[in-house]
């Protein structure tokens, strides 16, 4: 804290809660774009990008599926190539592989061509392969047919949240670990978070809590018409002996009536392939195994209507992914539908990861991004996936509506770039 920062009764200018890479990468652009402003980012975890950041698919995604011109699409697109873009210039390990999303049966090729038709509206230049094309391509999956996307690979996420995390410190940034807030509040002057290891007050807010994003809207009293549920995306990892067993990532062809994208075969960055998610209602917002409950989450989701009306949409598809959660041949058959050679020994265990998936009072899941605000905060109240391609983009729009709602120019003005000390990770 600087002099300054202390007789004003202030500890920054901008607070940012959570160290997730939507958040690391916002407080980067923040500072980049406000030199000289005091920026204060807390993370609860001992580490950054300790939750959905880390235990996702590894995937950068192309934009497939999404509705063209929504938020989603948008922010895909442009975040893929800043992806490569940045991983490169700051020596981040990537890899552009290509993904093949293949139909296995005929009423998944009438779905693919519309998949294709959206890969052409979000400017995606998909190759359509036949069945023999397919096999040359890949020759140990199993296909009718499939659409080529080129542009998908996969990254290193957790480094790029620590590289991210290196140069907003090294422009006076502020990050602080194990520092979980327990309470915000707001008044006309700031704002104030109480901590495990503290209290920090800042002029403004920027929230991107992730799996609490619903609990910290509404301390600082944003309309809660959605709440998180947790979903866990089960992974299991193939032995090194089928490292080679595919050059691109592997996706089924989504159901449209499901929510999620479907188990897939997933070259990761560290040279192994990984097989997953599936989805699964989680017992506890940080529920890795089925062990893990928490009767406080478990109460908050029961207590809300929209969850119930969520499970009578959705109820029958979370049991069979419950079924193949709990049944290993399950999951398995879900995965020989394109790669047939699989067999149950090649399911070796692998950490889970924990969607949170905002859910609005009518039962419907929300699959776009959603940001709230509220007199002096910020709110990332969903970030589904592609959260972690599209973290760029999504800096900088958060960036632009800080911008647009609150008046910074008074804060840049008081502070020179020399005042501002920043503080090593931790």
């Amino acid at each position: 804290m600087t002099t300054a920062q202390h007789h004003r009764g202030y500890d920054a200018d901008v607070l940012i809660v959570g160290g997730g890479i939507v958040g690391v990468s916002t407080a980067m652009q923040l500072i980049e774009r406000h030199p000289g402003l005091s920026v204060l980012l807390l993370e609860k975890e001992a580490s950054l990008a300790a939750h959905q950041s880390s235990h996702n698919s590894g995937v950068i995604h192309a934009g497939v599926y999404y509705a063209p011109g929504s938020l989603k699409a948008d922010f895909c697109r442009r975040g893929a190539a800043a992806t490569y873009e940045f991983a490169r210039r700051h020596d981040v390990r990537v890899e552009q592989c290509g993904k093949l999303i293949v139909a296995t049966e005929n009423v998944e090729i009438e779905r693919l061509n519309a998949l294709y038709a959206r890969c052409e509206q979000n400017r995606l230049e998909p190759q359509m392969l036949d069945e023999a094309a397919l096999r040359e391509l890949e020759p140990r999956i199993a296909g009718r047919a499939a659409i080529r996307v080129a542009s998908s690979g996969i990254a290193d996420y957790p480094g790029m949240t620590t590289t991210m995390a290196r140069l907003a410190q090294e422009q006076g940034a502020q990050i602080l670990l194990n520092q979980r807030v327990d309470a915000l509040h707001e008044d006309e002057n700031g704002i104030t978070a109480e901590t495990s290891g503290g209290r920090f007050r800042a002029k403004y807010a920027i929230v991107c809590a992730g799996l609490m994003a619903d609990r910290l809207a509404k301390m600082c009293n944003v309309d809660l018409d959605f709440r998180i549920v947790p979903f866990r995306g089960e992974y299991y990892r193939l032995p090194a002996s089928k490292n080679d067993i595919v050059k691109h990532l592997i996706y089924p062809v989504p159901d449209p009536d499901l929510p999620f994208l479907g188990v897939h075969l997933t070259r990761m960055i560290g040279g192994y392939v990984t097989v997953g998610p599936n989805a699964v209602l989680a017992l506890a917002r940080e529920g890795y195994r089925w062990r893990d409950a928490s009767l406080k989450d478990l109460a908050g989701m029961a207590a809300f209507p929209g969850f119930w009306k969520m499970l009578g949409k959705h109820g029958a598809s979370g049991l069979i992914e419950m079924r193949n959660s709990l049944w290993k041949r399950g999951y398995l058959e879900l995965c020989r539908r394109y790669c047939p050679e699989l067999e149950l020994s090649d399911l070796e265990p692998y950490p889970s990861g924990v969607r949170a998936q905002a859910v609005m009072a009518d039962g419907s899941m929300v699959h776009d991004f959603l940001i709230r605000s509220s007199q002096r905060s910020l709110h990332v109240c969903n970030a589904p996936s592609p959260a972690a391609t599209s973290a760029l983009p999504i800096g900088a729009y958060l960036v632009d509506e800080f911008d647009a709602r609150f008046d910074l120019a008074p804060l840049t003005r008081s502070y020179s770039s020399d005042q501002v000390q920043g503080l090593a990770i931790g």
